[in-house]
């Protein structure tokens, strides 16, 4: 075997662990502590009948790690050493070492909390901070804390805020393996081109190829970009003794253990990885690094309720990581796809997991534990108290958690599954109705990677689609369906296995399956906040309020109602990338107990009237409306009120007598206390106490012009204040010629009698209202009506101004009476007074 830099360090870290029950590990990538810091520590005296559970946060590393450490052991996996991971499960009688995934513990925690067969739980790789990690190891110290102070705790890491981790595990000793690592040249761009990461990266591999020796590890943010990358390097045309090895997650074992394995001699390997390659798998035979410096992660928007994966710059320990595998085997290169000025920008590390993700699977299991407030556990980052309301939420409305937020016997169920919450549930729910089999298909379908190959069809985002691709494609063998449909073998491998694998589960017959026109009721039942209605131009609302659209028109476009199963929340409308049509009877049918049904009598501002309607809501899809036939008369009314103190007065029948009333009112108003306040303000502020005896019967603004505003005005008044309105204020005003003449209160401040001159001979006082304390503005008036002289002194007018006025009404109106002393002379309202 090998002699590793973590060796030095073992008898000390065997010592620590016979005194501490945690102990913090730090190394260096490549300095073996995955694989030699378990075997080291299996037959120490305190381990003596009991196993160790080493998490890894990779599938694929799980596997590898289980499978070298057997091998040291001249063993095969599943004898001393064994794994556990999702679909893939080897152990035995007399496995010691587990190696499992994180997710795997959570399950291990909730059957067995006190963990009576464990002895030690090692957190490896914890720097990556995954959700499942963070919750595993909050878990296991309460465990520690309540049931099992002898189970010991040890977290190692590459790269970690050691000191943070040792605070959280009661102050625990940290050690420190240096590792070996060998110097890493390291290449920036001078400038970042515009190009694609994928395109960047076969300009630096064919650069490497030609400049390095050893094996090249190829960093891309996912596998798409993979598939991508590897598809322009071939055709590059590149030396039969290259070869080129894509590497991430879901693709099959034989070709992540190739990509792994050291090269052939003679022969170069480029691998095409994800992060996955960072720090929990070692690549065999690596000299150079090419670094897009992209890596894609989730992120969860407690705003809309929607996880979407976002391309994002790694971080400055994540940079480091990378580079680091270049030195591994001796001095290596690093191609950095970025410039030194842009490196000063990274973030120095990556954000935790359970600060930007979907909490709805941690709430659930919090809710399992019997934990209703994540404060109550440990914690490197408590969870964010919106998220965890918004989880909980959810899980309320999946019959999870009952009204005091204490998981349900449906919750428990399923909790058993490590499915998401929402997949769980429309598994569970679709059993009864014969439809398991096609919920099965639906939560598989959704949670891997899309079948459909090429860009053509992922414009076509009916999910029902799929299902019936992955049918016909079982009983075809054929990778191009008749529809023209190409689809990724691989992809659909993995699909059916996992359909397979939850249907034995769910105890639900392998033949059992189900009609693709229940794939939206089945997706109503995970999403039912994305339920959506068309707004009938191709654009959706969400239940949840939110708006969504496709990219661009397609069948679903039109369909009156649908479930979104997967969207992109960008701007104020979301994307809509998955979906199924639903049919209204099916809402009315599955989900009564989130229909609202609610009575409104209100005022519509699109009809100007009072609407009384009775409507069926599901959250902010309005279902149904009609009409009620005899609503409350009063509801109305207050209504009508509310809808005139919404529009503003202008709503009401402003004729001449009500303004001129109105007007009237307010110069009283100036004169003495005691009368009506009839501002706008005021009249808004109390319409319901002087206009609402008026309004019975009355529903919207054609009814209002029927009221006749000045007897409203009227009625505001006493018997003693309309004589003393009549007197100080009046409407008319008698003039020497004996007729009555209008006064205009349009400016209250100065009101005005519009008068012919004629009519106002012999009046040498200007007339005067209000008890004399408001002189009028006269507008002397030819006889045609056009002013000719305004005034407030009608003496001074006659003195000085009206000669020089007579003058020129004499030319224009030659036969009218214009005598030489006004003040002498008759008035009259004719051509010439009668003698």
């Amino acid at each position: 075997m090998i002699n590793l830099p973590i060796e030095s360090i073992l008898p000390e870290l065997k010592d620590t662990l016979r005194i501490h029950k945690n102990v913090v590990l730090s190394a260096s990538p490549g300095a073996g502590k995955t694989t030699r810091v378990p075997l080291a520590l299996l037959q120490e005296s305190w381990l003596e009948g009991k196993r160790i559970l080493l998490l890894e946060p990779r599938r694929l590393a799980a596997r590898a790690a289980a499978r070298y450490m057997a091998a040291a052991l001249g063993e095969s996996v599943g004898e001393t050493v064994g794994y556990r991971i999702r679909l893939d499960t080897r152990i035995g009688p007399k496995t010691r070492i587990e190696v499992i995934t994180e997710g795997v513990l959570t399950r291990l925690l909730q059957a067995d909390p006190a963990l009576e067969q464990v002895g030690l739980v090692i957190f490896d790789e914890f720097h990556e901070r995954s959700i499942h990690a963070d919750l595993g190891l909050a878990l296991c110290l309460q465990s520690q804390a309540l049931l099992r102070p002898d189970l010991r705790l040890l977290v190692m890491s590459a790269t970690l805020d050691t000191e943070s981790v040792a605070t959280l595990l009661g102050n625990a000793p940290v050690l420190r393996s240096e590792g070996r690592i060998f110097p890493v040249e390291t290449c920036y761009l001078r400038r970042r081109p515009e190009k694609k990461a994928e395109e960047m990266v076969v300009d630096a591999v064919c650069n490497a190829l030609n400049s390095t020796d050893g094996d090249v590890l190829v960093f891309l943010p996912g596998a798409g970009e993979i598939r991508r990358a590897a598809s322009r390097l071939r055709e590059k045309n590149l030396s039969r003794q290259v070869q080129i090895a894509p590497l991430y997650g879901n693709l099959p074992q034989k070709l992540q253990d190739m990509a792994i394995a050291s090269s052939p001699p003679g022969q170069r390997k480029i691998v095409l990885s994800t992060s996955l390659a960072e720090t929990s798998l070692t690549v065999e035979g690596v000299r150079v690094v090419i670094d897009s410096g992209l890596m894609r992660v989730p992120r969860f928007s407690p705003r809309t309720g929607m996880t979407r994966l976002e391309t994002i710059p790694v971080s400055r320990s994540s940079a480091d990581q990378r580079r680091g595998r270049a030195g591994r085997l001796g001095p290596g290169k690093c191609f950095r796809l970025w410039t030194e000025q842009d490196n000063q920008h990274l973030s120095p590390c990556s954000t935790p997991e359970i600060l930007a993700a979907d909490l709805v699977p941690l709430a659930l299991e919090l809710a399992l534990w019997g934990v209703a407030d994540p404060a109550e556990l440990l914690w490197l980052d408590c969870p964010p108290s919106a998220a965890i309301t918004q989880a909980r939420e959810l899980l309320s409305q999946l019959g999870a958690l009952d009204r005091d937020g204490v998981i349900t016997a449906h919750g428990r169920c399923m909790a058993g599954y490590g499915l998401h919450p929402r997949l769980a549930h429309m598994i569970l729910t679709a059993v009864p109705l014969g439809l398991g089999g096609l919920a099965c298909e639906l939560a598989v379908v959704l949670s891997e990677r899309d079948l459909f190959r090429g860009e053509g069809l992922s414009r076509d985002d009916d999910l029902r689609l799929r299902v019936e691709t992955v049918r016909q494609f079982s009983r075809n063998k054929n990778e191009r369906l008749a529809a023209g449909h190409e689809i990724d073998p691989a992809v659909y491998r993995r699909i059916c296995a996992e359909i397979r694998y939850w249907k034995q589960a769910f105890a639900i017959p392998p033949a059992e399956g189900g009609g693709v026109e229940h794939c939206g009721l089945l997706l109503a039942f995970a999403y039912p906040d994305r339920i959506a209605q068309g707004r009938g131009d191709g654009r959706f609302l969400l239940s949840n309020g939110r708006g969504a659209v496709f990219s661009q028109s397609q069948p679903l476009s039109h369909a009156p109602y649908l479930v979104a199963a997967e969207l992109a929340d960008q701007g104020t409308e979301s994307r809509i990338l998955l979906a199924a049509p639903l049919e209204l009877a099916d809402i009315k049918r599955y989900f009564p107990e989130r229909i609202v049904m609610d009575k409104a009598i209100a005022w519509d501002r699109s009809a100007q009237a009072v609407r009384a309607r009775q409507s069926e809501r599901l959250g902010a899809i309005l279902l149904n409306e009609t009409s009620i036939p005899d609503p409350d008369r009063e509801e109305v009314r207050a209504s009508l009120l509310w809808g005139i103190t919404e529009e503003g007065l202008q709503i009401l029948p402003w004729n001449k007598a009500a303004c001129q009333i109105r007007q009237r009112l307010r110069l009283m108003g100036q004169l003495g206390e005691g009368w009506p306040d009839v501002s706008d303000q005021a009249l808004l502020a109390t319409v319901d106490k002087w206009l609402a005896p008026y309004l019975y019967g009355f529903t919207g603004r054609e009814d209002l012009q029927k009221i006749q505003l000045a007897a409203v005005f009227q009625d505001m008044l006493s018997w003693q204040q309309r004589q003393k309105l009549d007197e100080w204020v009046p409407t008319h005003i008698l003039v020497p010629s004996g007729q009555r003449i209008p006064i205009d209160y349009s400016d209250i401040s100065c009101p005005v009698l519009a008068v012919r001159l004629q009519e106002m001979f012999g009046l040498d006082e200007t007339p005067a209202i209000g008890g004399g304390k408001v002189i009028l503005t006269l507008h002397l008036l030819s006889p045609a009506h056009r002013p000719v002289q305004v005034t407030r002194d009608l003496a001074s007018f006659w003195r000085q101004a009206y000669y020089e006025v007579r003058k020129d009404l004499m030319g224009r109106y030659p036969r009218h009476y214009w005598p030489d002393d006004p003040l002498q002379a008759v008035p009259t309202n004719r051509t010439r007074p009668r003698h």
